[in-house]
């Protein structure tokens, strides 16, 4: 299965599908068995229906998660970001968003999301994540496609978002520090402000981040 529907797009998952989806299996392999084995212990201590049903439901949410896993995509084409889930896909023009806010979540590994919404519907694009100075953040083609189209938007979260984008975008390029780039900073700025484990940063604290 393509990681994004068309060409054009610009896939924006942060850890690769082709990294998930083997363990994914493994571990839907691992449940699935277990599954079998409870199926056969309830069938003897209690009825071969209920083992059989057992069986069957745990077997098929095994089943289940692999297939929706193998179906989950976030990508962006012509300024619209497209996250497909297991039965939907939901869709945010970020020119146009009514809402632009840089999430944190503060953990072991820290997170860094960018939670774009209209008046419907919001999507989430994990931008990075850090286990203190290091950590794996979004390439280069996907920051630089999702600035641009925050630098068509009138408002000004987005254009101060877009700022940030390019000043991390700035920082990958030359090598930089932790300390020197925006996203690891954007974690720095929940923890001293005693917002953890989440926290969402003001327009104040977002316009810091390249100062």
């Amino acid at each position: 299965m393509s990681a994004v529907p068309d060409r054009s797009a610009v896939a924006l998952d942060l850890v690769p599908p082709e990294l998930i989806l083997p363990r994914l299996r493994v571990a839907a392999g691992i449940f699935a068995g277990f599954g079998l084995v409870l199926g056969v212990v309830a069938a003897l201590l209690l009825t071969p229906e209920v083992g059989l049903a057992l069986a069957l439901a745990l077997v098929a949410s095994a089943v289940w998660a692999v297939i929706s896993g193998g179906r989950r995509r976030l990508w962006i084409d012509h300024g619209v970001v497209s996250r497909r889930g297991a039965l939907r896909t939901r869709r945010v023009n970020v020119t146009d968003a009514t809402s632009v806010e840089l999430v944190v979540r503060v953990a072991r590994v820290s997170q860094v999301v960018l939670r774009v919404g209209d008046d419907g519907t919001t999507v989430t694009v994990p931008l990075a994540l850090y286990t203190g100075d290091s950590g794996r953040e979004l390439g280069p083609v996907a920051l630089r496609a999702i600035a641009d189209a925050l630098a068509r938007s009138s408002t000004a979260p987005a254009a101060a978002m877009a700022s940030v984008l390019i000043t991390q975008l700035r920082a990958e390029a030359r090598d930089a520090g932790a300390a020197e780039r925006p996203l690891h900073r954007a974690v720095g700025v929940i923890e001293r402000a005693g917002r953890a484990p989440v926290g969402t940063l003001t327009d104040s604290e977002v316009a810091s981040l390249v100062d």
